[in-house]
């Protein structure tokens, strides 16, 4: 359920959820290990989130699979909010995009083995 708080659009969990596409438990993980804290809590404890906390959680969506750890992952978000303009930011977000395009320059090679593998499989069962 989506309420409206000032000129403020919020969701609860589920709403994140559904919307990301990541589970409870997960979302969940993300506030315990102060990746994506909610923010707010209604007064029965229930989180609340907003738009910014939705594209944040896009963001580690796109970093999780790219292999960064929590801590890099945290790294990348502070850098990502201060902008590149902060002292030492363009340098370290010009390593992180080398080692994000290297990984996922892995990550197809092994795609391309996956599909040689597939039609392989497929030519034998034909």
């Amino acid at each position: 359920m989506t309420a409206k708080t000032g000129s403020t659009s919020t969701m609860h969990i589920g709403e994140l959820a559904d919307r990301t596409g990541l589970s409870l438990r997960t979302i969940r993980h993300y506030d315990d290990v102060g990746l994506l804290p909610a923010t707010a809590r209604t007064d029965g404890g229930f989180r609340v989130y907003s738009e910014d906390d939705f594209e944040r959680l896009m963001v580690i969506k796109q970093m999780k699979p790219l292999g960064f750890s929590l801590e890099e992952m945290a790294e990348i978000l502070g850098l990502l909010a201060n902008g590149p303009g902060a002292p030492g930011s363009a340098a370290r977000l010009a390593g992180i995009l080398e080692q994000a395009a290297h990984q996922r320059a892995k990550m197809a090679r092994n795609l391309a083995q996956a599909d040689d593998f597939i039609a392989m499989l497929g030519r034998i069962t034909a």
